[in-house]
C-alpha cells in the first residue's frame, strides 16, 4: 500500500525476488546457447538467440501460470506471488526479443511489410504440420505486451479491480496461442518427440495444478447446513474453528466470507481484497489489520476499511455468538460499514453460568 504511485515500490523482499529471477533468466539464457552450440555447432546466432529468447519465454509463462494454484495449495508458495508481477513483464520482454529476432531474420528483407509478412509468410497448406503458427505468437505477443502495459497499480486503481483482473485472465488466452505456435512450429522444424513431449508435459503441469486448486477450493464453496433463522442469521462455525487472528471462509448466498477472531472478538468481512481480489480469509490479523496474504492490504476487522489515510474498503457482515457458535446475517452492509464485533469471552462466561445454573437446578 503507498500513497503516491511510484515505477516500483522497492524494498528488500522485492530486490531479492528480482535479483533471483533476472539471475534465473540469464543463467537459463547461458546455459540454452552454450548447450545448444555444443549439440548443434552448426546453428547461426541469430536462430541461437531466437531460440534461448523464445524457450525462456515459454518457460517462464509456465512459471507465473504455476505460481497461482501453487499457493492455493501451500501457502509456503507465497512469496512467490508477491511480485509475479515482474515475472509477467520479463516474460513479455523475452517474448518481445524473440518477436523482433523472428521479424528481422526472416521478414524484414523482401518488399512485403514485415509484420504482414508474419501473416503471409506461412501459407496454410493440407497437412497439420501446414498450419501456420507465427500468427499464434504474434496474438499471443499482444496479449503478454499489454497485460506488461498495464500491469502497475495505476492502472489497477482506475479501470477498478474487476475490469484489471479480467484483462490479465487473458494470460490463459495467451498460453493457449503459444502452446499452439510451439507445437505446430516443432511439427514443422523438429523430428525428435522430445521436444512434443516437452510442450505435452508443460500444459499437463498447468493443468493439472489449476485443476488440484480448484478441487481444494470445493468445500469453501459449500453453504452451511443450517438455514437462516427467524432473525436472519446462519450458524456459521464454531468459535473453536477458528485460530486466534486467522479466518473461518465460509460460504453465504454464493459469497465467500471472513470470519476473523481477534482480541477476544469475532468480525466478518467479505474474503475478496480490493486490490487484486485477494483471499483476505487466508491472511492474517496484524497490528489490529485483517492483512491480505497477496501483497499485505490492510482493513479494519470492525469496519472494513483500510486505516487512513488509505480508502480501500471491503463489504462487512453483521455477527454474534451464542453457545460457543458464530452467526453471521448473510446480506453484507456496504463497504467500509461498521458491524459491532461480537465478544467471545463474554459470551463464554455467559454460556459458563448458564451451564453452572443449570446444573445446580438440576440437583
Amino acid at each position: 500500500m503507498g500513497l503516491e504511485y511510484k515505477a516500483v515500490r522497492w524494498n528488500r523482499q522485492k530486490r531479492i525476488y528480482d535479483f533471483a529471477l533476472v539471475g534465473g533468466v540469464g543463467a537459463f539464457l547461458v546455459l540454452f546457447t552454450v548447450s545448444t552450440k555444443v549439440l548443434f555447432p552448426f546453428v547461426t546466432g541469430e536462430i541461437l538467440l531466437m531460440r534461448a529468447f523464445g524457450a525462456a519465454a515459454f518457460i517462464l509463462l509456465h512459471v507465473v501460470l504455476c505460481i497461482g494454484p501453487l499457493c492455493r495449495l501451500n501457502p509456503k508458495f507465497l512469496p512467490l506471488l508477491y511480485n509475479r508481477r515482474h515475472a509477467g513483464v520479463t516474460t513479455g520482454l523475452l517474448g518481445l526479443v524473440h518477436a523482433t529476432l523472428v521479424v528481422v531474420t526472416y521478414h524484414a528483407g523482401g518488399d512485403t511489410n514485415p509484420i504482414l509478412s508474419v501473416f503471409k509468410g506461412s501459407p496454410l497448406t493440407g497437412s497439420i504440420a501446414g498450419v501456420p503458427f507465427q500468427p499464434f505468437g504474434f496474438f499471443a505477443l499482444v496479449i503478454l505486451l499489454l497485460m506488461a502495459a498495464t500491469s502497475h497499480d495505476f492502472w489497477l486503481a482506475n479501470l477498478s479491480a474487476p475490469v484489471w483482473k479480467s484483462l490479465h485472465m487473458l494470460v490463459y488466452a495467451a498460453y493457449a496461442l503459444l502452446v499452439l505456435h510451439v507445437a505446430f512450429g516443432v511439427l514443422q522444424a523438429e523430428v525428435n518427440p522430445v521436444y512434443v513431449l516437452a510442450v505435452g508435459g508443460g500444459l499437463v503441469v498447468v493443468l493439472g495444478l489449476h485443476i488440484a486448486a480448484a478441487f481444494r477450493e470445493v468445500p469453501t464453496d459449500r453453504a452451511p447446513d443450517s438455514a437462516a433463522g427467524d432473525d436472519g442469521f446462519v450458524d456459521a462455525c464454531a468459535v473453536a474453528d477458528i485460530l486466534e487472528k486467522r479466518a473461518r471462509i465460509i460460504c453465504l448466498s454464493g459469497e465467500r466470507v471472513a470470519i476473523f477472531k481477534y482480541d477476544g472478538k469475532v468480525s466478518a468481512v467479505s474474503n475478496v481484497c480490493q486490490h487484486q481480489n485477494g483471499p483476505l480469509g487466508e491472511g492474517k490479523v496484524l497490528d489490529g489489520c485483517i492483512t491480505c496474504p497477496w501483497h499485505g492490504y490492510q482493513y479494519l476487522p470492525d469496519t472494513g476499511a483500510s486505516p487512513p489515510p488509505f480508502v480501500e474498503k471491503v463489504p462487512t457482515f453483521n455477527v454474534r455468538v451464542r453457545h460457543g457458535r458464530v452467526f453471521v446475517r448473510p446480506k453484507p452492509n456496504p463497504p467500509g460499514t461498521r458491524a459491532e464485533p461480537a465478544p467471545v469471552e463474554a459470551e463464554s462466561r455467559s454460556s459458563r453460568l448458564e451451564e453452572a445454573l443449570t446444573s445446580a437446578s438440576e440437583r
